[in-house]
């Protein structure tokens, strides 16, 4: 488990605005790199740098733990505000990644693994179960879905013997 790093994204040109800000865009050259600069913002609690990551498009969607599913950019973007003026600060780190990629598409599955940071010290953690979409656009790769579950308890595993044993009654 790591840090996250998106450096070497390309700065473009391009403003489009949402609301009374406007958003600067960067070029992600690869859906890793969206998928870095997403959990970069969530660690820093950066609203802007966190919807620069998502697509603009309406269809986008994102689904946390226990929550609704919210779609368009408007509530997804409302909704990451709402977390970030929390004040809760998050340290992830992402482990069991599967990557499934085309030319267009690439769908993350990941586990989360969230340690959520106290003023005291070291707080609670958890794992999230996660499925990011990314689409490539003009504009570099953007986020289209981001849902996450809470990971069911551990399964205990016994060691069951080769033969049951025998029992007379």
């Amino acid at each position: 488990m790591g840090g996250f790093s998106a450096k070497g994204r390309e700065s473009n040109s391009e403003v489009s605005g949402w609301g009374s800000k406007a958003l600067k865009k960067t070029a992600f050259t690869t859906p890793q790199e969206a998928e870095a600069a997403f959990y970069e913002a969530l660690e820093r609690a950066d609203l802007e740098a966190m919807m620069e990551v998502w697509s603009e498009d309406e269809e986008v969607s994102c689904i946390h733990p226990g929550g609704p599913r919210l779609a368009g950019f408007a509530q997804v973007r409302e909704n990451w505000a709402q977390i970030f003026k929390s004040g809760q600060r998050l340290k992830v780190g992402l482990s069991d990644q599967v990557i499934f990629s085309g030319m267009t598409y690439s769908v993350h599955s990941l586990h989360e693994n969230i340690l959520v940071r106290s003023g005291r010290g070291e707080g609670a953690h958890s794992i999230v179960i996660a499925t990011n979409i990314y689409q490539r656009s003009g504009n570099g790769w953007r986020m289209l879905l981001h849902h996450g579950s809470h990971s069911p308890a551990p399964v205990v595993r016994r060691e069951l013997p080769l033969e049951a044993p025998k029992v007379l009654h």
